[in-house]
């Protein structure tokens, strides 16, 4: 049975692994302007996520109105943090600095949970890599905090993925 999607499919890994590499040279290349198009971007989209949630809380105030309030609380949180957000590179980093750090703590607490809880050799070395990476995850969040990293950090991120991309095997379809 000739394969024909495969090959397609393999183009495609190809074509969006490049791709990826070539946006990661240019956010390494344009740390600044890459790290401000990421905050407008993030920023619009914070901001129409609350004008929605607010037209659904206006919406659900016949039917639900607890809901409703919910709504609108969160849209109009949606609205500040978006034109906050939108083109400020310093805000833009203090959050992404944030949710590592966070991830950071999660990963360190899960760790120590599986690392207390030892469920064999495999809990152990579970846990014990949960530490490892939480730490890691904190060291990465100071450098996040600087927006010149943060553009690194991302330029690296899609350089991998386009290195992935391009050596992932060619889907077997039955």
């Amino acid at each position: 049975m000739k394969n024909y999607g495969g090959d397609f499919m393999a183009e495609k890994n190809v074509l969006s692994g490049i791709l990826a590499i070539i946006l990661g040279l240019l956010v390494m290349a344009f740390p600044m302007f890459s790290v401000f198009t990421l905050s407008v971007l993030t920023g619009f989209g914070i901001i129409f996520i609350g004008i929605w949630l607010i037209f659904m809380g206006m919406a659900a105030w016949s039917t639900n109105k607890g809901i409703s309030i919910a709504s609108l609380i969160l849209g109009i949180i949606g609205l500040i943090v978006g034109i906050g957000l939108f083109g400020k590179i310093l805000a833009f980093s203090v959050l992404v600095g944030m949710v590592i750090y966070i991830g950071g703590f999660f990963l360190i607490i899960a760790g120590i949970i599986a690392l207390i809880s030892g469920q064999g050799p495999a809990g152990r070395w579970g846990g014990l890599s949960g530490i490892i990476l939480g730490v890691l995850y904190l060291i990465i969040g100071m450098y996040a905090l600087n927006p010149l990293y943060l553009a690194f950090l991302i330029g690296i991120f899609l350089i991998i993925n386009g290195i992935f991309q391009i050596l992932m095997p060619e889907p077997e379809l039955e």
